[in-house]
C-alpha cells in the first residue's frame, strides 16, 4: 500500500500571511489514493513515532470511505496568531467573515497578550473569545496571567492548556476562583496513550485533531473514550488536511462549539478553497490545484525518506 501511495505524493510548500508557531512556509505531503487526497503535513521537528500517526491519517483519508455525515457546514473560529500588529490582525479578522468566535494564541508576554486579547475584545461584548497557551505556563504563571486577563478582557470560552501536564492543569482547576473552562489539545494528542489519561478534574473539553490522533476513526474512540465535548482543531494544515477535519466534525453527534478548521486563512496560497460563509464552511467536493507549488526536489527527497520512515513505525 505505502508504495503505491509514495508513487502518487507531491510535496507543496505554502507561503503563510504571517508567522504562525514559527512558520513562515508550510511544507504538506499529499498523497491520492482512491478515495481521494491524504494529508501527511507533521510540523518538521516532530520525531517519526509522533509523526506515524500523521501518516496514519493521511492513509485513512486516500484507502476507506468517508464517515457518515450529520451535518453539512461546521461553524468555525478565527485563529489570530501571537501577533500586535494591528494591520495583520485586522486583515486576518475582516477574512473570517460572518465569525463570531476568535482563538488568540497568548503565553510569551502578559501585557502583550492582553494588548491582544482587548483588540479582539473591541470587536464587541458578544465575541468567544478562546485563548490557546500551548502548555506553556507553570501553575503559578497561569494564575498570575488568567486573573490578569480576566480582569481586562474576560470572561474566556475556554482556555487551550495553559500548562504542560495533566497534573498541572488539574491543580490550577483546584486554585483557580474564576470561571476557568479548560480544554485538553497536547496532553492527549502529545501522549503515549491518549485511552490511559485520566481527565476528571483537569479539563472539560477535548480537543480533537485528525492528523495527530492517527485519523478519523481513532478520534472519534478517543472523543467517545473521554465523554466530554469536543472541539474539532487544524494543526496548521493545507485545504486537504482541513478536509478531512471537517468530515470529523460532520460526524461527530454532539458539536456544541465552533471549530478551529478556519487556518486557511492564515496562508497567503493553498491547494483549493474552502470559503467561509456566515461563519461555517461547508463540505462538498475540493477543487485541488497543486502546479507551481512544488517543492524544491531535495525537499521532495526528505519527505518521502520521512514517510518511508513513518510506514516502518507504522509496521507498513
Amino acid at each position: 500500500m505505502i508504495d503505491q501511495l509514495l508513487s502518487t505524493m507531491r510535496v507543496v510548500a505554502l507561503p503563510m500571511k504571517t508567522s504562525f508557531r514559527g512558520v513562515t512556509v508550510r511544507e504538506v505531503a499529499l498523497f491520492q489514493g482512491d478515495h481521494g487526497w491524504g494529508e501527511f503535513s507533521p510540523f518538521l521537528e516532530y520525531d517519526d513515532r509522533e509523526s506515524s500517526h500523521w501518516l496514519a491519517s493521511a492513509i485513512e483519508a486516500a484507502t476507506t470511505p468517508p464517515p457518515a455525515f450529520l451535518r453539512s457546514s461546521i461553524p468555525v473560529n478565527g485563529t489570530i496568531p501571537a501577533t500586535n500588529d494591528k494591520a495583520v490582525i485586522e486583515r486576518l479578522i475582516s477574512s473570517f467573515p460572518g465569525v463570531n468566535t476568535f482563538k488568540v494564541k497568548v503565553g510569551a508576554n502578559l501585557a502583550e497578550d492582553i494588548a491582544r486579547l482587548a483588540r479582539i475584545r473591541s470587536i464587541g461584548r458578544k465575541v468567544n473569545i478562546r485563548i490557546d497557551v500551548n502548555g506553556s505556563w507553570s501553575v503559578t504563571e497561569a494564575l498570575t496571567n488568567l486573573y490578569a486577563m480576566y480582569e481586562e478582557v474576560g470572561p474566556f470560552q475556554y482556555v487551550e492548556q495553559p500548562v504542560s501536564t495533566i497534573e498541572e492543569m488539574r491543580e490550577l482547576k483546584s486554585k483557580i476562583r474564576i470561571p476557568l473552562v479548560l480544554a485538553a489539545d497536547e496532553v492527549i494528542r502529545k501522549a503515549e496513550d491518549p485511552f490511559a489519561i485520566d481527565l476528571a478534574g483537569a479539563a472539560d473539553v477535548v480537543m480533537l485533531k485528525v492528523q495527530p490522533l492517527g485519523g478519523i476513526k481513532r478520534s472519534l474512540e478517543i472523543a467517545d473514550h473521554h465523554g466530554l465535548p469536543v472541539v474539532v482543531s487544524s494543526a496548521l494544515e493545507s485545504a486537504v488536511g482541513i478536509h478531512y477535519g471537517l468530515q470529523l466534525a460532520a460526524s461527530i453527534e454532539n458539536l456544541n462549539f465552533d471549530c478551529g478548521l478556519a487556518t486557511g486563512s492564515l496562508m497567503a496560497e493553498n491547494i483549493a478553497q474552502l470559503p467561509i460563509v456566515d461563519g461555517a464552511i461547508e463540505i462538498g467536493d475540493l477543487d485541488i490545484k497543486l502546479d507551481g507549488l512544488d517543492v524544491a526536489p531535495e525537499r521532495f527527497e526528505w519527505w518521502k525518506n520521512r514517510t518511508m520512515r513513518c510506514a516502518k513505525v507504522l509496521g507498513l
